[in-house]
C-alpha cells in the first residue's frame, strides 16, 4: 500500500454543485470523497463517484451544505464517514456553534446561512472515523494528510494533498473573491488557522465555495 502511494500522484477532481464544491481524491480506482454538498446534488455526486472505489467520505466540517448528503452517499458507496469529533454536535443541531460576520457582504451571507442552517434538515449519521491533525489517508491509498484549521467551526479540517494542493473547506472562501471565511465561530482561532495555511507556502487552494487559487498571505 505505501509503495503504491509513493509512486502514484493523487488526482483531484472538483465536483461543482451550485455555489459549493466537493472533491474526489483518487489514486487509480482507489478514492476518497471530500464533502457532500446539498441534497439536490446527491445524484450528480453519486454518478461522479461510480467509476471509483470510494473508501471514505471525509467532511471538512459539520455545516449542512457540506454534509447534507453524507448519510445517503455513505450508504450508496458503502464507505464510512470521517470528520473531526469537535464538529459532532453540528450533525443534530447545525447552529450549535454560533456564527458571526464583520463585513456587510458577510452579514448578508450570514443571514441567508442562518436561515438555511436553522430550517433545512440533515439525515442523521454516525461517523466511523474521527480525524485529527497529522492523520494520513495512506491506509486508503491516497497521499494526503489532515490539518486542523478551526475557527469557521471548532472541528474544521483541511486536506493537504501531495504537499501541493490544500482542500480547505470553509477555512477560506472564494464565493466573490479569494478571502478568509466571511463567517466564523471564533475569529481569533480562525486567524491562526489562516496564518497556518499561509505558512505552508506553495499550495493550490481548493475551496468549499469557489474556484482554486494559489496560496498567499491571507
Amino acid at each position: 500500500m505505501n509503495k503504491i502511494v509513493k509512486e502514484a500522484i493523487t488526482k483531484i477532481q472538483r465536483i461543482k454543485c451550485g455555489n459549493g464544491n466537493c472533491y474526489i481524491l483518487s489514486n487509480g480506482k482507489n478514492a476518497v470523497l471530500i464533502d457532500t454538498c446539498r441534497e439536490k446534488y446527491k445524484e450528480k455526486i453519486l454518478n461522479a463517484c461510480k467509476e471509483y472505489h470510494i473508501q471514505l467520505v471525509i467532511l471538512t466540517h459539520g455545516h449542512l451544505d457540506h454534509v447534507q448528503n453524507a448519510a445517503f452517499l455513505s450508504e450508496q458507496l458503502h464507505a464510512p464517514i470521517a470528520m473531526s469529533r469537535a464538529d459532532l454536535e453540528l450533525i443534530n443541531d447545525n447552529i450549535a456553534q454560533s456564527l458571526k460576520a464583520k463585513t456587510l457582504l458577510g452579514k448578508i451571507v450570514l443571514a441567508v446561512s442562518i436561515k438555511s442552517l436553522s430550517t433545512e434538515k440533515i439525515t442523521p449519521f454516525i461517523p466511523s472515523v474521527y480525524l485529527s491533525e497529522g492523520d494520513t489517508l495512506e491506509p486508503y491509498g491516497i497521499s494526503a494528510e489532515i490539518l486542523s484549521v478551526p475557527g469557521h467551526t471548532n472541528g474544521s479540517i483541511a486536506i493537504d494533498v501531495n504537499k501541493k494542493d490544500l482542500i480547505v473547506g470553509d477555512a477560506l472562501m472564494n464565493m466573490f473573491s479569494p478571502t478568509v471565511s466571511m463567517l466564523y465561530h471564533d475569529e481569533a482561532v480562525m486567524r491562526k488557522s489562516v496564518e497556518k495555511i499561509s505558512n505552508l507556502g506553495n499550495r493550490t487552494i481548493h475551496f468549499g465555495h469557489g474556484k482554486p487559487v494559489a496560496n498567499r498571505v491571507w
